[in-house]
């Protein structure tokens, strides 16, 4: 169950990463003009980068609390966290022609935050 809830927190700390460099750094119409990411070009720049470093944050509380020892009550706690943002996700993409594809794709992440949430509050805490 231990490595079971390593790798659901790798990987999704991988796609926290990925999201989150994107949203951070890409120039916001280039997001826009990308399949998924039209709601980049309706929502305020501020937003788009503050939510990239949400997600880079989210990368960095679901891997280092635990490789380090110092405080691991973090990593559950951001997989909560990464569930409400994908509620939030799966609304934005569900407004938008196409996105409820999308919105499965973060129906799935937010599957796997829920099982690095559970494992690690109860069933294999650190």
């Amino acid at each position: 169950m231990n490595v079971a809830l390593w790798i659901a927190a790798g990987v999704l700390a991988a796609v926290a990463l990925t999201g989150g460099f994107t949203k951070s750094f890409l120039p916001v119409r280039k997001l826009a003009a990308a399949h998924g990411g039209e709601w980049t070009g309706d929502a305020p720049e501020g937003l788009v980068r503050t939510l990239g470093v949400l997600e880079i944050l989210a990368a960095i509380g679901l891997i280092l609390p635990a490789l380090t020892g110092i405080a691991p009550v973090l990593v559950p706690v951001t997989a909560v966290c990464w569930i409400a943002l994908m509620i939030g996700a799966m609304i934005t993409h569900l407004r938008y022609d196409g996105g409820a594809r999308f919105a499965v794709l973060n129906l799935i992440y937010l599957a796997i935050a829920a099982f690095v949430a559970l494992g690690r509050f109860g069933f294999q805490p650190f």
